[in-house]
């Protein structure tokens, strides 16, 4: 069962977001954060979050900055936007006596969590799906306009079957975040979930991001999944482990 809500992004326009209840008793509430033009209906965070909630953990998922039902231009956006928004739909979450826990993210999102939970002081753990070390690592995909962002300020690219505008705002925000003081000084658990077979963030990320955290931590192999995990089983696997691990400290 879903409940649709809306709250307002850090930058003003509302976001749209989905609530996965559980139908039995509630073990806890967290939050879920999508890959980089990926929205809240993809099917990894679809998958993830209704099987959490199935767990009995409520899930709220939300489209970032002119994705999928939120208002807004995706090219406004930025690493640090998504980052905000993040800690916004905590806030919104726990305004509703929804006090949230966890935080999952896939892919980009999941470096994003990372960063989020340092502003979220209800959080004690964090769950990172594929994610990159560094949130550069998403200039691969429009690498082939870096230079024309560079020189004109702005340049559109296709991915999904949408076309985006990308402004040099975003290329030089997400050149500059680093992550590793972020993880280092987490504080809050946090797992780390990739498949060996990622061909789009290598599993050598994972092992950065875990090298890089101190304990509580924990990582685990998706074995066979791809980076999308498009198969349904694969991310109902992932959300099952989630919901194991998170489980002393919701």
């Amino acid at each position: 069962m879903g409940e649709r809500v809306s709250f307002p992004s850090a930058s003003g326009p509302a976001l749209a977001g989905v609530i996965d209840l559980p139908d039995g008793d509630v073990r806890g509430w967290g939050v879920f954060a999508h890959g980089f033009t990926l929205g809240k209906d993809s099917p990894a965070a679809s998958r993830i979050c209704k099987q959490l909630a199935a767990e009995g953990i409520g899930m709220l998922r939300f489209d970032n900055l002119g994705l999928g039902d939120s208002e807004g231009d995706w090219s406004d956006g930025s690493f640090s936007h998504k980052v905000a928004d993040t800690v916004r739909a905590v806030e919104f979450m726990n305004s509703e006596g929804r006090e949230v826990r966890l935080l999952v993210g896939h892919s980009f999102g999941g470096s994003a969590v990372i960063a989020a939970a340092h502003d979220c002081p209800t959080v004690k753990a964090v769950a990172t799906i594929a994610a990159p070390y560094e949130p550069a690592h998403v200039e691969r995909i429009y690498d082939a306009v870096v230079e024309r962002i560079e020189e004109e300020g702005e340049a559109q690219f296709r991915i999904g079957g949408k076309a985006l505008t990308l402004k040099r705002h975003f290329v030089e925000d997400v050149r500059n975040a680093d992550l590793r003081d972020r993880i280092h000084t987490l504080r809050r658990a946090l797992l780390v979930m990739h498949s060996p077979t990622d061909n789009t963030v290598g599993i050598a990320n994972a092992s950065e991001i875990f090298q890089c955290a101190r304990h509580p931590r924990s990582f685990v192999s998706l074995e066979g999944a791809d980076h999308l995990l498009t198969e349904k089983d694969q991310a109902a696997r992932a959300a099952r482990i989630v919901s194991a691990w998170a489980d002393p400290y919701l």
